[in-house]
């Protein structure tokens, strides 16, 4: 029987699905090996024998005998001020470059643009000598400020696209009922760009939580240290504890994969919303 048009032969399908599982397998093998590893003890750390005898001692001298709390404590507070802060200027701006005409507007486009050719080890020096006149090394306002740097250029731009798609009528109708230009962005066009939303928070998030080279170069000590640079405490020149760092690795992404679930979900469910309604 001859083959509609767009329908794979079976060879095709055979390599289709064969690289599928190839590519998942690639995917999730790193991660699954990290979880065995973090429950092996630390003499068959480099063992390539799965779990002999499960221990969570890795998982408590990460948490008792380090200053993995102190880490946590203050990745929390950077990423709730990175997150919130960084969301709020770059709804603003994109909707303001969506919306508005103003003098200047075509070169701020393209300094968003721009600003993310630079790779980030690139800007360390500056913006240490920055931060240090300012006196704000060592303080997690600092480590907001320079996050901020990092995720507002490409959110707003982000945001921009998807204010673009909300019709202006909504503006104008808000205008008619007495609404301020913020009262009419903050009320009737921000809830419509719920999915931009959450990609921008995801993404914020995700530059505050998971980012190394500012967190080690602008904080030192211990104490000072996020997440990101207590886990490189672990692994340094004189030893390599990979039963620990294995541990703190596993705890340190829980948050990370369960806000991407829920940006996940808010993101499917305001596209469909968006799809489904007239």
């Amino acid at each position: 029987m001859p083959r509609g048009r767009g329908q794979r032969g079976p060879l095709a399908a055979l390599g289709l699905h064969t690289g599928l599982l190839a590519a998942t397998a690639v995917a999730l093998f790193p991660p699954l090996w990290l979880l065995v590893t973090s429950f092996k003890p630390k003499s068959e750390s480099f063992s390539t024998a799965l779990v002999r005898d499960v221990t969570l001692a890795n998982y408590t001298h990460v948490i008792a005998d380090t200053y993995f709390l102190t880490w946590l404590g203050n990745s929390l507070l950077v990423v709730l001020g990175t997150t919130v802060i960084g969301v709020f200027i770059a709804a603003t701006t994109g909707y303001a470059l969506s919306r508005f005409r103003f003098p200047g507007m075509r070169p701020l486009v393209w300094v968003l643009l721009i600003t993310q050719m630079f790779p980030m080890a690139v800007l360390i020096v500056p913006l240490y000598n920055t931060m240090a006149s300012l006196g704000l090394l060592n303080q997690p306002a600092g480590l907001v400020i320079t996050y901020l740097t990092v995720a507002v250029p490409f959110c707003a731009w982000m945001m921009k696209g998807f204010f673009d798609t909300v019709p202006v009528d909504i503006d104008e109708s808000g205008r008619v009922d007495g609404l301020s230009p913020f009262g009419t962005f903050w009320r009737l066009v921000l809830p419509l760009a719920r999915p931009g939303l959450a990609v921008t928070g995801f993404y914020t998030f995700v530059t505050a939580w998971a980012e190394v080279a500012y967190a080690t170069a602008f904080m030192t000590g211990e104490e000072n240290l996020t997440l990101a640079g207590g886990l490189q405490t672990f692994v340094n020149r004189y030893g390599a504890d990979w039963g620990s760092m294995t541990a703190a690795a596993v705890v340190v992404a829980v948050p990370a994969a369960v806000v991407f679930g829920f940006a996940q979900r808010h993101l499917v469910a305001g596209l469909t919303a968006g799809a489904t309604k007239s």
